[in-house]
């Protein structure tokens, strides 16, 4: 058995007791970051050995791991934080999993995804999730099929890039499109900004003091 287990995104008692459960029962974890795993893994007692996997070398260990499934064990997979294979490693293991016959089970829990826009403000009923965008090549062509669709969508952005997709969305969506900047969910300091594009323009360039963090930005359907 592979699980995907989810882990805190941000506030270490954001997981369940069963994910508590797997991980400890499993006979290792495979984690994006070690470091970062075991801090987690600490603060819950959890003793079970881990072993990387991230997208350096998910295609050199992938096969390896799925004789390794055949052959009885139970293994979990987790990221640095929320659910293995959102904008996270994962896909090619499940993938391989799945031909092999392996059974694959991923567990409820954290997500950035869902809190945003559950907590925006704008439509829930109808989103299309975006994930990270290209730095260069494409970017321009997803921004503009991102500005014709009429649901919700959801982009995930470095802090160092937030003003540059807010100008561009003001270009290509125009000043008056609503949207929410959401950022360090589930942490300390856990804010949310909606408005218009100019409105959050003008407070991030007027406020670059509150771009840290993780963030999740969510921008309104065409009309």
């Amino acid at each position: 058995m592979l699980y995907l287990v989810p882990t805190p995104i941000g506030n270490l008692e954001d997981i369940t007791f069963r994910a508590i459960r797997i991980l400890r029962e499993s006979t290792f974890i495979l984690a994006e970051d070690t470091r970062t795993s075991k801090k987690l893994l600490d603060y819950h007692g959890i003793s079970t050995p881990l072993r990387p996997f991230h997208a350096f070398n998910e295609h050199h260990v992938t096969d390896h791991l799925v004789r390794e499934l055949a052959g009885g064990i139970s293994v979990s997979l987790i990221s640095d934080a929320g659910t293995p294979g959102i904008s996270d490693p994962g896909f090619l293991l499940v993938r391989a999993c799945v031909r092999a016959n392996i059974e694959v089970t991923c567990l409820p829990g954290a997500t950035a995804l869902i809190p945003a826009l559950a907590a925006s403000g704008l439509p829930t009923d109808s989103f299309h999730y975006e994930g990270f965008l290209p730095h260069k090549k494409g970017r321009q062509t997803r921004l503009k099929y991102i500005a014709e669709l009429p649901e919700t969508s959801v982009i995930y952005e470095s802090p160092h890039r937030l003003v540059k997709l807010i100008d561009e969305l003001c270009l290509i969506v125009g000043p008056d499109r609503h949207a929410c900047v959401c950022r360090e969910l589930s942490k300390l300091h856990e804010t949310y900004h909606r408005g218009t594009i100019l409105e959050l323009q003008t407070y991030f360039k007027d406020h670059p003091d509150q771009i840290r963090g993780e963030i999740v930005f969510l921008l309104a359907g065409k009309a």
